[in-house]
């Protein structure tokens, strides 16, 4: 599912830096790319338990503030920041204590990519997970994904639902490379923000 997504954000970027935006086509398409990516993660850091929990959320933090200046150089703007940002932002409102977990969402909502229903989708990645896959959990993160519709201006984020309900049944023995989605990230911003430079 990851590697499905990283392929359609690839796509968008490049439609937005290289085709200055004459395939729309490849962003419409890419807006399911965020709630596959929030879901994921929350499954996998609510799977791995409480230490792995931390260290997900430092290491997108890390990563997103490093990562930052090139997102700016690739897109040629400063805010919202990077979806590294959301996604780590998104685990700490999902995880933290209430009293500090809703300002962080109401103030960092601000600036992050998606703002407040972006954090809100992690945040319903992190309940469909808790739940273990029920019917309760799924209509939360369907919820989830309406806000993300508005903001996005169209309907494409809920085509996330069926892919990840239909994968999630599906069981393929696929590798894990540590740390390759996280660089890759890294590394397609470093090269697209060198040819906006260009």
């Amino acid at each position: 599912m990851k590697w499905f997504a990283l392929l359609l954000m690839t796509g968008d970027h490049v439609n937005k830096v290289l085709l200055h935006g004459s395939a729309p086509w490849l962003s419409d398409a890419a807006r399911v790319v965020f709630p596959l990516f929030a879901a994921v993660l929350a499954w996998n850091v609510v799977a791995a338990g409480e230490g792995s929990r931390n260290r997900a959320i430092v290491r997108l933090l890390v990563a997103g503030a490093v990562v930052q200046p090139l997102h700016a150089l690739a897109f040629g703007y400063a805010l919202p920041l990077n979806i590294l940002l959301t996604l780590g932002l998104g685990l700490l409102v999902s995880f933290g204590r209430v009293w500090w977990a809703m300002p962080a969402w109401l103030v960092g909502g601000l600036f992050v990519d998606y703002q407040w229903a972006g954090v809100g989708v992690v945040l319903g990645g992190a309940v469909l997970a808790n739940s273990g896959g029920r019917p309760a959990g799924w209509a939360v993160f369907a919820a989830s994904l309406l806000p993300l519709c508005w903001f996005n201006g169209n309907a494409w984020a809920l085509l996330a639902l069926p892919l990840l309900w239909m994968l999630s049944r599906y069981r393929a023995d696929v590798p894990r490379w540590r740390w390759t989605f996280l660089g890759y990230y890294v590394l397609h911003l470093a090269a697209l923000a060198a040819i906006a430079a260009s």
